[in-house]
């Protein structure tokens, strides 16, 4: 019966167009009540899921990515990257993916990075050749690499609800987010192979030193972030702390393009994001905590493992299939909260390490970010070029395929995620 009027509740406000962090309040309280458990754990369960010290991280990530940001960090890795590769064919399909990549591991966020970079670069694939729905949608997808690629928001999540070092998830991270890069690519001359395109003139070795000199601020901060984890100078949350200030330096005294006045702006910006996430993740808690003492994870949990047969190859088609579904409708952080005690207790179980495991994830939850009708990535994108979502749908294709044959090697390959943890003794 709980389960019943759970995912009844659920699907109703879905439906009707309330946002997933409310829909999993209303239905979890919806189960309380008729199951008589009542609601005096509902407070507890949202402090202890907001009050870890690993989610400070997600403040400081997002609050240094919208310096940088607002800095304008993302047009000079845009310069950069396009004074080297931007005058083969199809260069600004590769300097869309190479700056994605490298503002990724600024911004840990999907749809920052397409806000970020797709102010400049759609329009400027659009001037040599490409239609706005391929520019778009190349931009979209390529803006999921921001949470593969460390540090990652959601690499911070699945940390704290399965326990493992989010040090070792961001080292797992980036063999696969580069992967997914390159399949973009490939994916975009393929797309265009038949294109008429033109060229950017050829950058001189003068102006590559300068696009360097001016972009390596900017290409200094993951270097320091991760430097500094895998150094043993400062843990993962003091990580993010110091990118915020290193950003908020850069931004004011090297750059000298963030003014003392846009402070508060950026401040209360990233105060909103953070409660939207925030906001979702107590509720998300509170959904997983009523799913597993009504009984139903473990439920579930049993199911996963009776339909799969004890073989690792068919559970993982079960997650990937499951994930790539809810990935439609529901943000990232749910998914981790919500399938993450179902899926890794088999995981286990079947000896399938638990860092691929949160790799997958996060590269489903990547691919659900321009998969309709919910892709985030998609509408940013959209609102960026100003076309339909419509007309986005088709060209976005090729590239979900991509992302999707990525997935397929890195969660059978597990080599691909290990070989950074390994080489470096993480795991």
């Amino acid at each position: 019966m709980t389960a019943v009027v759970m995912l009844g509740v659920f699907c109703i406000c879905v439906a009707i167009g309330a946002p997933i962090g409310t829909c999993m309040c209303l239905s979890s309280v919806s189960a309380l009540l008729t199951s008589g458990m009542g609601l005096s754990m509902v407070a507890y369960n949202y402090y202890a899921a907001i009050s870890k010290f690993l989610l400070l991280a997600i403040p400081f990530f997002i609050l240094a990515g919208n310096i940088m940001e607002k800095a304008g960090i993302s047009t000079k890795l845009i310069d950069f990257a396009q004074s080297f590769v931007g005058h083969i064919k199809g260069g600004l399909a590769l300097v869309c993916v190479i700056v994605a990549c490298f503002f990724a591991a600024i911004s840990g966020s999907g749809p920052a990075t397409v806000a970020a970079l797709g102010g400049i670069i759609i329009p400027a694939m659009t001037r040599v050749g490409y239609t706005k729905g391929d520019a778009s949608a190349l931009m979209a997808t390529a803006g999921g690499i921001g949470i593969i690629i460390p540090p990652s928001i959601s690499f911070v999540v699945y940390s704290s609800i399965a326990n493992v070092s989010v040090g070792t998830l961001f080292m797992a991270g980036i063999v696969p987010g580069l992967l997914m890069g390159a399949s973009l690519f490939t994916a975009s001359m393929w797309v265009t192979r038949h294109s008429n395109l033109e060229r950017v003139p050829k950058s001189n070795a003068k102006h590559r030193w300068k696009a360097f000199i001016d972009a390596f601020w900017g290409l200094m901060m993951p270097v320091i972030i991760l430097g500094g984890i895998y150094g043993g100078i400062f843990t993962p949350t003091e990580a993010a702390a110091v990118a915020a200030v290193y950003g908020l330096f850069v931004g004011m005294f090297i750059y000298r393009t963030l003014r003392v006045r846009e402070l508060l702006a950026i401040v209360v910006d990233s105060g909103k994001q953070t409660g939207a996430v925030m906001w979702t993740v107590g509720n998300a808690t509170l959904m997983s905590w009523v799913l597993s003492v009504s009984g139903i994870s473990t439920a579930l949990t049993n199911f996963v493992i009776q339909i799969s047969g004890g073989h690792t190859v068919i559970f993982l088609i079960i997650v990937n299939i499951i994930v790539l579904i809810a990935g439609c409708f529901i943000d990232g952080n749910s998914i981790m909260y919500i399938f993450v005690p179902i899926f890794l207790p088999v995981a286990l179980q079947l000896g399938y390490s638990p860092i691929v495991l949160g790799v997958v994830l996060v590269m489903n939850v990547a691919i659900g970010q321009v998969t309709p009708p919910v892709g985030c990535n998609l509408y940013v994108a959209c609102g960026i070029s100003g076309i339909q979502v419509k007309e986005i749908v088709k060209p976005v294709v090729p590239y979900i395929v991509a992302s999707c044959i990525t997935l397929l090697l890195v969660t059978y390959i597990p080599q691909i995620t290990l070989f950074l943890p390994t080489l470096l003794g993480q795991v």
